[in-house]
């Protein structure tokens, strides 16, 4: 059996004019972390929303698990129920308990009885260290909180994969922390995992590969470590010192930048992100301890 979990082959894609995703091919195995970094406007988002086609590809091929997701005549909501997926945003139902986000689509798209539901539900919580406030509404919770049930709901439709959007930007510095502890803990339980990230720290320190896009294609993918600290791309080594040491910057840096700017700003206007500088530093100033995960 096959360990391969996300297999992409000569993916495209276009808004109008703009050509996003230039031929990109990725193989992801079962159990490894692969986390994508690159600067704004690169086409990751793009890229991670192609992997499970909420974004329609303009050409080339997805699979997931073994299933053509880009075949016309998949069933994308079954193959869906594999995948969890965290977006920048939380995206919780506010009328909705923490308890009730989690046990809703156990029920409704798993077919579990409200009580399977929601005690897988509170063993998530427990997991990511939100046992006691099963029965908050998401407005009562600081958005670090809040990212941290979306992972919850996520893990309580026991995914085989798991998709990260830039989960920590849109969190304030002090509050990054706890949420990437969750993330390691799972990469360390045996989840695959694809992260769209601008955390430098957990990209080395967790990420088993670490793939740099820029313009729309796969510049650089290896060890994360030495993607990280040795980049053997002339693209690569400039990013990254930019990112690691933000005050040393020459003109020629600086124009890069301007550039990446102008590609971001169009990005976001066709459905991409790429709003938030990337963090050179560690996992947040929250200093979090970890949380332990298990196997489930």
């Amino acid at each position: 059996m096959s360990d391969v979990v996300v297999q992409i082959e000569g993916l495209h894609k276009s808004f109008g004019d703009h050509h996003v995703l230039k031929g990109i091919d990725l193989t992801i195995h079962e159990r490894e972390v692969v986390c994508v970094i690159g600067p704004s406007g690169s086409g990751k988002s793009t890229l991670l929303r192609c992997v499970n086609m909420l974004e329609q590809p303009s050409a080339g091929r997805v699979w997931l698990l073994g299933t053509e997701v880009t075949d016309p005549e998949v069933d994308l909501d079954e193959v869906r129920t594999h995948v969890g997926m965290v977006f920048q945003q939380f995206n919780l139902f506010p009328h909705k308990t923490v308890l009730g986000n989690l046990t809703l689509a156990q029920v409704k798209v798993l077919g579990r009885s409200r009580a399977e539901a929601e005690a897988v539900a509170r063993r998530n919580l427990e997991q990511v260290g939100l046992a006691d406030r099963a029965d908050a509404y998401p407005a009562q919770l600081s958005g670090g909180q809040q990212q941290r049930v979306a992972i919850a709901r996520a893990l309580s439709m026991d995914p085989k994969l798991m998709l990260f959007d830039e989960p920590t930007s849109a969190l304030d510095p002090e509050l990054v922390g706890d949420v990437l502890a969750v993330m390691r803990d799972l990469a360390k339980a045996g989840m695959t995992m694809m992260v769209v990230t601008h955390e430098m720290a957990f990209a080395r320190d967790v990420g088993d590969r670490v793939v740099f896009m820029d313009d729309g294609v796969v510049v650089e993918d290896g060890p994360a470590a030495q993607v990280i600290t040795d980049p053997q791309t002339e693209r690569a080594r400039v990013f990254l010192h930019r990112v690691l040491h933000p005050t040393e910057v020459d003109d020629a840096e600086l124009g890069q930048t301007d550039a990446s700017r102008a590609a971001a700003a169009s990005e976001r206007g066709r459905g991409g992100h790429g709003h938030r500088p990337p963090r050179a530093g560690g996992y947040g100033a929250g200093g979090a301890s970890p949380i332990k995960l298990t196997d489930h």
